[in-house]
């Protein structure tokens, strides 16, 4: 007789053996095949799991990690404040796009990190340059989908819209804004995690906190367990706020209503 297993244990078992499979070869690699004086001994997992635990006894993480979630939120929070009307201008003037066009593909495909000069240059060491760099890198995703957005509505409910006498911004914030939703969380979805990956090596500008600056002091001190430590934390922190941007979104969408053509 077969017994079929349980949902859960068929839901769990393959991420949960991928884990462990990975675990596995980063032992091998860092425990078995590096050179028995390597500084990749520090890096084996029996020895980065107590570094975290270190690093949370001594007070250092937890901070760290606040005042780095601080920046993320601040710099996404300028990002959307930013991306979000100016995609809906580009979105609903075709002319305003067709004139900007070159200008945005331009500043779009420069890396964030190589305004980092500037970004001290102009607003010094500290929060400001790591929140701009990590709204610069995060403004376009919000922006690029929220011109996707608004052209893809359907012009039907616009000619509806104006022929109610609708004003420019009652078309904007009855019609477009919800129409373009999906779009909407979807870029501040891809945003988050753009400027996640940002934020770190932003934090390496010379600021004394938040898990770039940590990692760097670690390195210093040649502390590499607590460094593999530190990567860890942000690679399971960057999953938590994917898992949470993905929840919130489709929890989201389930409460639409059905479309309607």
């Amino acid at each position: 007789m077969v017994i079929d297993p349980p949902a859960a244990v068929r839901r769990w078992t393959p991420p949960v053996a991928a884990v462990a499979l990975a675990i596995g070869l980063w032992w091998l690699a860092t425990s078995v095949l590096s050179a028995p004086h390597s500084l990749l001994r520090q890096a084996a997992p029996q020895r980065v799991a107590p570094a975290i635990v270190d690093l949370f006894s001594r007070g250092v993480l937890l901070p760290d990690i606040g005042i780095s979630l601080w920046r993320l939120v601040i710099g996404l929070a300028v990002a959307v404040v930013i991306g979000i009307p100016a995609g809906l201008l580009l979105g609903l003037s075709a002319t305003a796009e067709r004139a900007t066009a070159p200008i945005v593909q331009f500043v779009r495909m420069i890396s964030p990190l190589s305004w980092a000069p500037i970004a001290v240059a102009v607003f010094g060491i500290g929060n400001e340059p790591v929140i701009f760099l990590i709204a610069v890198a995060a403004v376009w995703p919000v922006l690029i989908n929220t011109v996707a957005g608004v052209r893809a509505v359907d012009s039907g409910y616009l000619d509806v819209a104006r022929s109610f006498h609708a004003t420019r911004w009652e078309l904007v914030t009855a019609v477009v804004l919800p129409a373009i939703r999906g779009q909407l969380q979807t870029g501040v979805r891809v945003a988050l995690g753009i400027a996640w990956v940002v934020l770190v090596p932003a934090e390496m500008l010379g600021v004394r906190s938040g898990l770039g600056y940590q990692v760097l002091n670690a390195r210093d001190q040649l502390a590499y367990d607590q460094v593999v430590a530190v990567i860890v934390v942000i690679g399971a922190l960057g999953f938590a706020l994917d898992l949470i941007a993905r929840r919130l979104t489709s929890s989201d969408r389930r409460g639409l209503p059905p479309h309607r053509s």
